[in-house]
């Protein structure tokens, strides 16, 4: 009888675990696209806006999705102008950059794949100008933006066990 149960009870291999490190990223902007290896950390998230919705028949108010909004931050080494030329394009001429960013993430060992989603429209918050700190060890500066859609190219592979 255990060993039906032990059986029947299915957990995730460690080795599934995938590698938060074993990711790239691309930017495509103005026709160019970019290896941005100096991305050291991305968090992009899509908020769904709800309404209370009142049922008849019902006590409690239900809740329905009225839209989203897409927003993240990306945390980056400085050592590339790519971002300060974005910047420096929009105070001159007032032409603002909004461009589309690549996720990918992979790690080999695991049997879920690799999944990859572009982020479309990003444009930048705000930017440091310049930047130092004699305590620190590098540079780095925190973009947060916004962005316009999202496209799932590739989904992770679904993994065995997961339907119960």
């Amino acid at each position: 009888m255990a060993d039906e149960i032990l059986d029947a009870l299915k957990t995730m291999e460690a080795a599934d675990v995938i590698s938060s490190k074993l990711a790239s990223c691309y930017i495509v902007s103005d026709g160019n696209r970019y290896l941005l290896f100096q991305a050291k950390k991305l968090s992009a998230k899509i908020k769904k806006n709800k309404e209370k919705v009142a049922i008849l028949g019902r006590i409690g108010a239900g809740n329905k999705s009225t839209s989203v909004e897409y927003s993240g931050s990306l945390t980056i080494y400085h050592n590339t102008a790519l971002f300060d030329k974005m910047v420096e394009k929009y105070l001159k001429t007032g032409v603002d950059t909004y461009f589309d960013m690549q996720v990918v993430n992979h790690d080999p060992t695991s049997k879920a794949g690799r999944r990859s989603v572009i982020l479309k429209g990003v444009n930048l918050d705000e930017l440091t100008a310049a930047e130092f700190d004699a305590d620190g060890k590098y540079i780095e500066q925190e973009h947060n933006f916004t962005y316009e859609g999202v496209k799932y190219v590739q989904h992770f592979n679904e993994l065995d066990g997961m339907q119960a």
